[in-house]
């Protein structure tokens, strides 16, 4: 196929889009082939950087130091904003939301940046989009105002490379951005060792529009949206490439297995969470936070720290990308999927529910998107701290055919 009916294909997919509002339209899109764009055969995005996706987030305790002074000062504002009826919320949860000045309205803001972890560069975009806006979609947020988008253009990328990669990178960030309503109005673009893909979203919304994710009950449920095991997927494929590697996992899963595990991860990744946040509003959600690169037990546990009742969250269940978790094991405790602390990439949302309202939301979320949410644990008396049971259940979800 040539660079020209690559671009001939994608623009027909955004008509498409135009034209009939459905965001799958781009989906009709081929997936990235370097040697349609006059590029390498061996040309891979996923080795512009050293590390992957999430998997290059500061350690959770060690954030939590860093940003100590931060938590001072800001404690220090909140005292400043004690007159006004919209709560401050901060320093630890998804999003930062600001009383204003005028008319009883908050200002919700998060922004996240990332390095690639998959080798469409489309998808990449997109991919990044989802993660940022996930924030949002975590506090109950559904619509968001305005974008930014950050990128950091590899110094190791020749001109071709960058004047291919990087276009592509920013549609599938804007055509996401467009899928969530929303639009890019700018951002920062700057030379970098590695390749990085972020952006910044914002709202303006009334206090109902947001739930404040502290008001979980013994007896609720803990729903998850989107399945485990993206680090686990994203790095299996990457290994299809590295004999050495690949030799590790080669008894336990096939390459067949492995490339559609990543195309599983790779869609999983670029849904946005929009839809179900708005179920969180009609099934009286108590609070929710997305699983992302402190892994699922990372997220639970910064969840629970924060609630007003003493709560603890129990896991149970694992819905895992199917193989995903064989990998893993095989892998031994390079990942510790299993154990709740591995990178996920623009994951799910973990949602504490009333128990009475948990089946019919998951039975509401597969109606609209097509895909399975699961109730993975319970909310018991407790010390604000999550857990995972000694042998959770593991739920093999599909991977796409």
């Amino acid at each position: 196929m040539s660079y020209q009916s690559s671009v001939a294909q994608d623009s027909l997919a955004a008509a498409q889009l135009e034209m009939t509002g459905n965001p799958n339209a781009l989906a009709l899109r081929r997936p990235f082939d370097p040697v349609a764009h006059d590029l390498e055969a061996s040309f891979r995005l996923t080795r512009f950087a050293d590390l992957k996706g999430r998997s290059c987030k500061v350690p959770q305790d060690v954030l939590g130091k860093l940003v100590e002074s931060l938590q001072q000062d800001y404690s220090q504002q909140e005292d400043q904003f004690m007159h006004v009826a919209i709560p401050r919320i901060g320093i630890g949860l998804d999003c930062s939301v600001t009383p204003l000045r005028h008319g009883g309205l908050c200002l919700v803001q998060t922004t996240d940046f990332f390095y690639p972890l998959v080798d469409d560069p489309y998808m990449m975009g997109k991919i990044a989009c989802a993660n940022v806006l996930s924030d949002l979609y975590a506090m109950g947020v559904t619509e968001c105002d305005n974008m930014l988008m950050l990128l950091g253009v590899s110094t190791k990328m020749t001109e071709k490379e960058r004047d291919v990669v990087i276009p592509l990178i920013m549609r599938g960030f804007k055509d996401s951005a467009l899928e969530a309503g929303t639009s890019v109005t700018g951002g920062q673009t700057v030379i970098n060792p590695w390749c990085a893909i972020g952006g910044v979203a914002t709202t303006i919304c009334q206090p109902n529009e947001y739930i404040v994710p502290d008001n979980a009950v013994m007896g609720d449920v803990l729903v998850l949206t989107k399945p485990l095991g993206t680090q686990v997927a994203v790095n299996a494929h990457q290994w299809l490439d590295q004999p050495e590697r690949w030799n590790r996992i080669k008894l336990v899963v096939s390459e067949e297995d492995v490339r559609k595990a990543y195309h599983r991860a790779m869609d999983s990744m670029s849904r946005l969470n929009r839809i179900a946040a708005r179920l969180m509003h009609k099934y009286n959600a108590h609070g929710s936070t997305d699983v992302t690169g402190f892994g699922l037990l990372g997220h639970a546990q910064n969840l629970a720290s924060h609630q007003k009742n003493e709560v603890s969250f129990v896991i149970h269940n694992l819905p895992v990308i199917a193989k995903m978790a064989a990998v893993a094991k095989a892998c031994g405790n390079m990942f510790q999927l299993l154990q709740g602390h591995a990178s996920e990439t623009s994951g799910g949302l973990l949602i504490c529910l009333p128990r009475e309202q948990a089946a019919a939301y998951c039975k509401d979320i597969e109606k609209q998107e097509g895909y399975q949410a699961w109730i993975i644990g319970i909310v018991e008396k407790g010390n604000r701290t999550a857990r995972i049971i000694d042998k959770p259940r593991v739920i093999e979800v599909p991977a796409k055919d």
